[in-house]
């Protein structure tokens, strides 16, 4: 089982990024696909979740109504729209298995991630 993340850079704020997460191996499908991220000299941190078969989402009050959530089955991929960013999105941002309310699983390790920089 791997997850793998991709699609970070740099980008000024208010402009957008896409992030996937390719899901290899067995698919653990009553769990959720969770996004995190952390920022040098703090904590990783939940970002969202969507789940695996019904494609119900939560996000943290920090990205809600800017970040989107959603996944392609058919690709075992899962994918975070960043929209209107922010210098405070700066982070590397990781998947995992996690619940629906942002708690990571141990199925599978931590990834490399993906680094996310907004320059203001």
């Amino acid at each position: 089982v791997q997850l793998v993340e991709s699609g970070g850079g740099l980008v000024q704020a208010g402009g957008s990024l896409r992030l996937s997460c390719e899901v290899s191996g067995r698919i653990f499908s009553a769990y959720a696909i969770g996004w995190f991220r952390q920022a040098p000299g703090k904590e990783r941190e939940f970002v969202a979740a969507i789940s695996w078969s019904g494609g119900s989402t939560n996000y943290d009050a920090s990205v809600k109504g800017r970040f989107i959530a959603s996944r392609d089955n058919a690709k075992n991929t899962v994918y975070l729209q960043m929209n209107s960013l922010k210098s405070e999105d700066t982070a590397v941002y990781y998947c995992n298995y996690a619940t629906l309310s942002g708690i990571p699983t141990d199925i599978t390790p931590w990834g490399q991630g993906t680094q996310v920089t907004v320059s203001s």
